[in-house]
C-alpha cells in the first residue's frame, strides 16, 4: 500500500465530513405548535409565587405564527451604551429591537460597522423580535412597557438597571428588570408580576425569542451549522430549516439555553430556575422564534410572581460562554472531535498570547503536532521505502502466479513476512492522526478568534479563503489563491519526493491528480486552515528528505538473505 493512497483516503474522508452534517442530521422533532426562547443568568434567582395548577411538565405554548405587528408611534427606543455594546430596547413589547457589537465588526473593513446580532425583521415587525413576555401562554406579548428616566442608559463601568412596566389586558401588573454590566454580555432579566384585583386571575407565564441570520458581510463558513440552538436536558440540539418546516421542534424539561447561533456569534436566553419548561421553537417569516413556557399559574387577589433569565447576546468565545455557566460552553460544539479540539484551541491561544499573531500560532501549532507524531509517521514513511524495494520481487510474483490469485497471494505474504515489511505500515500514521485533522478543522472553521485576524502580507482574514487582488477581477475566485497554490504545488513536490509501491502506471497517474484534487478542494476553505495543511507538507517533505538520505546507502532490503529460503518455499 503506497503513501498516495493514503492522500486518497484523506481526500475521500475530507468530502465525507464536508457532508457530516447531511449525513447525521439532529433528532427529528416532535410536533407542536410555534415558541420561543430564553436567555440565561449568572445570578438572578427565580422564585414563582403564584399557586402553580399545571402538571410537573407545563403544556407546550399555543404561539401562532408571526405576523407583520403595527409599530407603535408612541413607544420610545430605550438605549443603552456600554463598553462592549449598544442595545436599543423597544417600549412596544419591551423587546430587543438592535444589539450591536463595538468589538467586532460586520466586516473585513474598519468602516463595515458593529457586528449586529439582531436587526433584520426585528427592526419593522415589533412582533418577530427576541425578550417579548406573555401571560397568554404566548399571545398578548406586546404590552407598552414604560420605562422612568430619558430614552439613554449609558454604563461606562460598574452595572446600572434599567426599569420597565406594563399593565397586561386582564389587568395584571408586570415590572421588568434588566441589569447591564460594563464588563460583561450577560444581562439578567427579571419579570415581577402582580395581581392588583380583589378576583384571582390565571396566567400561563411565557417568554418569546425570535432569532435570524446574523448580518455578516462576509459570512463563515456554509459547512459550519447556523440557526436555532438549545441545550435540554443535557443534550444539545442544533435545529435546521429543514426539519422546522415539517413540524415544530418540541422538548420538555430542564431547559438549560436557547437561542440562534452561526460559526461565531450567538444570542441567547437562559430561564433561572430548575422547574420543568416546555421549549417549543417554529419557522417564522425571516428566521424562527421560541417560546419557553412554565405553565398556568393562578395569582391570588393581591398575589404575585416573579420569573427570572439571563440572556447572552455576544461572540461565540470559549473562555467567555464557560464563565456565563448554564451549560452555554455547549453551544461551542465540535462533534465527536470536540475532547481533541478544545485542547487545541487553548494551544492556539496560548501561541497568539506569545506571538500576537493567529497566523504565526498555527505554524507552531502545526509543528507541535507534527512533532508529536513524527516516530508513527517514521515508521510510515520507512515502511513505504521498504516496500518500494520490493517490487520487482512482487512484479515477478505476479508474473509467476498471474493465473493462481490465491497461491499469489500467499507469496506475496510470505514475502512481506520475510522482509518484516508491514503494507499498512504507510496507511497506519495517517488514520491515527486524521481525527486530529479532523478537529482542528473544526477548530479553524469555528474559532471566532481567527475571524479578521491577519497573518501577513496580502492574507488579513484567517477565517476567509486567501484572495490576493490582481488588480482585475478573476472569474469565481475574484483573486488569486496564491496560499492555496502554494499548497498545492508542496502537495505535488512531497508526491516525487515519496516512494511508490503502485506498479500499475494508471494508478501512478491516478496519484499524479491528488495535488490538483487537493487544491480544488482546499480553494474556498478558510486561509488558516490551508496554512496549517501548507506547512504540514513542509514538514512532511523535511521528514522525507531525511528518511531518503538515511536510506541513500540501503539501496537492497534488509533481509536479502532470506531470498533463498523463499524460493525454496516456492
Amino acid at each position: 500500500m503506497d503513501l498516495n493512497r493514503t492522500f486518497l483516503a484523506v481526500a475521500l474522508s475530507i468530502i465525507i465530513l464536508l457532508g457530516w452534517q447531511y449525513l447525521f442530521p439532529p433528532p427529528a422533532p416532535e410536533p407542536q405548535p410555534e415558541a420561543t426562547t430564553a436567555q440565561t443568568a449568572e445570578t438572578a434567582s427565580p422564585a414563582p409565587a403564584a399557586q402553580q395548577t399545571a402538571p410537573a411538565v407545563p403544556a407546550t405554548p399555543g404561539v401562532a405564527p408571526t405576523t407583520p405587528a403595527a409599530i407603535d408611534p408612541g413607544a420610545r427606543d430605550i438605549t443603552v451604551d456600554t463598553p462592549l455594546y449598544t442595545a436599543i430596547i423597544s417600549e412596544q413589547g419591551g423587546a430587543i429591537k438592535s444589539f450591536k457589537l463595538k468589538q467586532y465588526r460586520a466586516g473585513i473593513d474598519k468602516d463595515s460597522g458593529p457586528m449586529e446580532l439582531v436587526g433584520g425583521q426585528a427592526a419593522d415587525n415589533p412582533a418577530a423580535r427576541p425578550l417579548l413576555f406573555s401571560l397568554d401562554n404566548g399571545a398578548a406579548a406586546l404590552s407598552r412597557y414604560a420605562a422612568h428616566g430619558e430614552g439613554r442608559l449609558n454604563v461606562s463601568q460598574g452595572s446600572a438597571e434599567l426599569v420597565m412596566r406594563a399593565t397586561h389586558p386582564s389587568g395584571v401588573e408586570i415590572t421588568r428588570t434588566m441589569r447591564f454590566a460594563a464588563d460583561s454580555y450577560l444581562v439578567p432579566v427579571r419579570y415581577e408580576v402582580k395581581n392588583p384585583g380583589a378576583a384571582p386571575v390565571q396566567v400561563s407565564p411565557a417568554l418569546l425569542w425570535a432569532g435570524a441570520p446574523f448580518p455578516h458581510i462576509n459570512p463563515p463558513s456554509s459547512y459550519i451549522f447556523a440557526g436555532p440552538a438549545a441545550y435540554v436536558n443535557e443534550e444539545l440540539s442544533e435545529i435546521k430549516d429543514k426539519d422546522l418546516r415539517k413540524e415544530p421542534f418540541i422538548r420538555q424539561g430542564n431547559v438549560s439555553w436557547t437561542g440562534y447561533e452561526d460559526s461565531y456569534f450567538i444570542s441567547t436566553v437562559m430561564p433561572e430556575t430548575e422547574d420543568p419548561i416546555s421549549l417549543s421553537v417554529h419557522l417564522i417569516e425571516g428566521g424562527t422564534r421560541a417560546a419557553l413556557a412554565y405553565g398556568p399559574a393562578t395569582l391570588a387577589p393581591e398575589g404575585g410572581a416573579s420569573y427570572a433569565y439571563t440572556l447572552y447576546i455576544g461572540p461565540k468565545k470559549l473562555s467567555i460562554l464557560r464563565n456565563a455557566s448554564h451549560d452555554l460552553a455547549k453551544a461551542v460544539d465540535y462533534g465527536w472531535f470536540t475532547v481533541i479540539a478544545k485542547p487545541m484551541l487553548w494551544l492556539l491561544n496560548f501561541f497568539h498570547a506569545f506571538t500576537r499573531n493567529y497566523g504565526i500560532a498555527i505554524i507552531l501549532l502545526t509543528i507541535v503536532i507534527r512533532g508529536a507524531f513524527w516516530p508513527i509517521t517514521q515508521k510510515g514513511m520507512q515502511s513505504m521505502k521498504n516496500m518500494q524495494k520490493l517490487q520487482p520481487k512482487m512484479t515477478k510474483l505476479r508474473e509467476k502466479y498471474k493465473d493462481d490469485p490465491q497461491r499469489l497471494n500467499q507469496e506475496v505474504m510470505s514475502l512481506y513476512k520475510a522482509y518484516k515489511v508491514n503494507p499498512l505500515g504507510g496507511c497506519l500514521p495517517m488514520l491515527i492522526q486524521f481525527p486530529f485533522f479532523i478537529a482542528l478543522y473544526r477548530v479553524l472553521m469555528q474559532a471566532i478568534e481567527l475571524r479578521h485576524a491577519p497573518f501577513m502580507l496580502w492574507m488579513n482574514d484567517l477565517s476567509m479563503p486567501d484572495r490576493l487582488w490582481l488588480g482585475f477581477d478573476i472569474p469565481l475566485l475574484h483573486g488569486l489563491p496564491v496560499l492555496t497554490l502554494l499548497m498545492g504545488g508542496s502537495m505535488y513536490l512531497q508526491q516525487k519526493m515519496t516512494p511508490t509501491a503502485v506498479a500499475d502506471p494508471t494508478q501512478q497517474r491516478i496519484m499524479q491528480f491528488l495535488p490538483l484534487i487537493f487544491t480544488v478542494m482546499f480553494i474556498n476553505f478558510a486561509s488558516g486552515l490551508v496554512l496549517y495543511w501548507f506547512v504540514n507538507n513542509l514538514l512532511s517533505m523535511l521528514q522525507q528528505y531525511l528518511i531518503n538520505k538515511g536510506n541513500k546507502k540501503q539501496d537492497k532490503p534488509e533481509a536479502p538473505e532470506k531470498d533463498e529460503a523463499i524460493a525454496a518455499q516456492s
